[in-house]
């Protein structure tokens, strides 16, 4: 509030609008000039991050550091990699151990009375 009253007080009422005229066109160029860089960069480096990521990445050196580390160790793995998969030699089968006969079914079997129970 302070400086939009001493930016009045210094311009005058009839100059404020001129003024926020030129200082809009003079942004807007800035901004036209910034995007016809950053295409022209682009087009030369295809690998570049956008904008948004190299900005998180100037507040962030270290994690900046990290992420190029990985993707120099990711692209290294892929060069390193042989062009035909290498196939583990093959186990035998696992056979299960042999199981006895089932035995006799005794469901059908009666006993004689246990003496011991009366």
């Amino acid at each position: 509030m302070f400086i939009v009253v001493v930016v009045l007080l210094l311009l005058g009422p009839d100059k404020l609008p001129e003024v926020a005229h030129k200082l809009g066109s003079s942004w807007r160029a800035l901004k036209r000039i910034q995007e016809r860089v950053e295409s022209e960069v682009r087009e030369v480096i295809p690998d570049l991050p956008s904008t948004g990521d190299l900005a998180r990445m100037a507040r962030s050196p270290v994690n900046m550091l990290n992420q190029l580390a990985s993707r120099v160790d990711a692209k290294d793995e892929a060069a390193k990699a042989p062009e035909t998969p290498t196939l583990a030699p093959m186990e035998p089968p696992i056979v299960p151990p042999e199981t006895p006969p089932p035995s006799p079914r005794t469901d059908n079997l009666t006993l004689p009375p246990d003496p011991s129970l009366n």
